[in-house]
């Protein structure tokens, strides 16, 4: 009879938790799936009830609100050469036109 170390029952109590947390990661969206449905629908709801368009990134200036709705002269609205006034502006920078 062969004799068991004490690592070979450690490596298989260690092999067998994660073959289980493997399958309940594969398993969970399958329960949950009918709950994030209903959330969508809700989400879906107030968007169409408060008729918002995009997605807000930023909601300091109206230039970093979104990038595609962005305008080229808006963060220097007082001066070509001023400071920016909000942090996000030297995070999402206007988004580049073509031709200008």
């Amino acid at each position: 009879m062969p004799l068991v170390r004490k690592s070979d029952l450690w490596l298989a109590l260690v092999g067998a938790s994660a073959a289980v947390l493997l399958l309940l990661l594969l398993a969970h969206p399958a329960f949950v799936a009918k709950r994030l449905r209903e959330k969508q629908q809700e989400r879906k709801g107030l968007v169409r009830e408060l008729q918002l368009t995009d997605l807000c990134l930023f909601t300091e200036a109206s230039y970093t609100r979104h990038p595609t709705q962005a305008d080229l002269h808006t963060p220097f609205q007082d001066h070509p050469m001023s400071l920016e006034h909000f942090p996000s502006g030297s995070v999402v920078m206007p988004p580049h036109f073509p031709g200008s």
